[in-house]
């Protein structure tokens, strides 16, 4: 059972997921503002870099924007053709200065690097992600059944029209007119975004796309069965969700209330969760520890057993610490939308099958995680590496 809570003090907005009283998603207004991520917008090529086969481009925001040529070109489907990062170009026969460019933010920017830009555009909706100018369809590996696969492959196919692809998601599994109006109305929101590049006469940037807000994204990616209740504190609020409400069949039972936050803390001890989520160092319930560390590059998780020594042997105590971890690391790592590299340096496991079971359960669950995460498996210096792509998130 999924609750949606809309908290607003002040200045401040908090957005909480819960699962069965457990805090699952946590965002705050340091989080929601001055996002791009998943923004389009005409741009303006203001620098080729010939030697690194890149273009800075201005989007109207303070640093301009980066992209490489590789996020120009056409895009491919890797599984059948050679892969781009292979493939050298002469970036100045593809883009010069003072031309316009549509682009989409893939990685906001910060206190260094301006925000990475693709033309490889993409709208996610309720049941595909939208790709145009490329045939790559696809689907979630996540529906196994190979009969649905090939009935929802011939209804995409059949629906989404010349130099267009798409990502099937799980939530389209038994959909038909659902899959179909959904398609249709993606295809739409692009034909606007064309319209809009193509009687653009200035040289000067605009935005043309906003990504929804991380409230209308939650109710696009979450299974609409799942979600019992939407509360806020806020009459505004309130109105606001009524409205997002109205685009989504789905949601058409979903419960719409007013909420006294007070009780709330008190029911789910919501400031306690909270709280943990700022802590580096994070306690196991079988007294182990993990710690975590962003840096730039990469996120660093550490795993210790702590005052844990209870076991047969000292691999099953290892086993169980790694376990625990384990579980709470997918727990953080989406509470904290971690993105990025992220590499764990679990207690070494000698006992044969150890590290297989570890790497089994962290995929299993990571599956609730929203986000698209790819676990890479142990390097050769037994540490796990795996992938996490941030939640789109920004002020709508």
């Amino acid at each position: 059972m999924l609750e949606l809570f809309i908290k607003k003090q002040e200045n401040n907005k908090q957005i909480m997921l819960l699962e069965d009283g457990n805090l699952i998603e946590h965002y705050d207004s340091e989080y929601l503002e001055n996002k791009t991520e998943g923004d389009i917008f005409i741009g303006v090529v203001r620098n080729v870099l010939q030697s690194m086969a890149a273009a800075f481009v201005d989007i109207g925001t303070e640093k301009n924007g980066f992209i490489q040529a590789k996020d120009i070109v056409a895009q491919v489907d890797e599984k059948k053709e050679t892969k781009i990062e292979n493939i050298n170009f002469d970036i100045k026969k593809i883009i010069k200065p003072g031309r316009k460019i549509l682009v989409q933010v893939k990685k906001d920017s910060n206190s260094l690097k301006g925000a990475r830009l693709s033309s490889h555009i993409t709208l996610p909706s309720k049941y595909i992600v939208f790709m145009p100018n490329t045939e790559i369809i696809t689907i979630s590996q996540k529906i196994t059944d190979k009969k649905e696969q090939d009935r929802l492959l011939k209804i995409l196919k059949e629906n989404i029209g010349p130099n267009n692809g798409a990502v099937i998601r799980t939530s389209a599994i038994g959909k038909t007119k659902e899959l179909i109006d959904d398609i249709n109305s993606v295809k739409k929101i692009w034909k606007e975004i064309q319209d809009i590049y193509y009687n653009y006469k200035e040289y000067k940037p605009k935005k043309v796309y906003s990504c929804p807000d991380i409230f209308e994204k939650m109710l696009i990616d979450l299974p609409s069965n799942d979600i019992k209740t939407i509360s806020s504190n806020d009459e505004k609020e309130l109105n606001s969700i009524k409205n997002i409400i109205k685009k989504y069949k789905e949601l058409a039972n979903v419960k719409i209330e007013s909420k006294d936050f007070s009780k709330l803390d008190e029911i789910y001890d919501l400031k306690k969760q909270i709280e943990k989520k700022e802590k580096r160092k994070i306690w196991l319930k079988c007294g182990g520890f993990i710690t975590i560390d962003p840096t730039e590059a990469l996120t660093a998780i550490d795993v210790n057993t702590g005052k844990f020594t209870d076991g047969k042997d000292y691999s099953d105590v290892i086993l169980k610490v790694n376990e625990q971890a384990t579980m709470e690391i997918a727990k953080q790592i989406r509470l904290r939308d971690v993105g990025g590299i992220i590499v764990i340096d679990y207690i070494d496991m000698n006992r044969e099958g150890d590290k297989e079971k570890i790497e089994k359960l962290l995929s299993e669950a990571l599956k609730k995680d929203r986000a698209k995460t790819q676990v890479e498996g142990f390097t050769k210096l037994d540490l796990m590496e795996l992938t996490r792509k941030h939640i789109c998130s920004h002020k709508g």
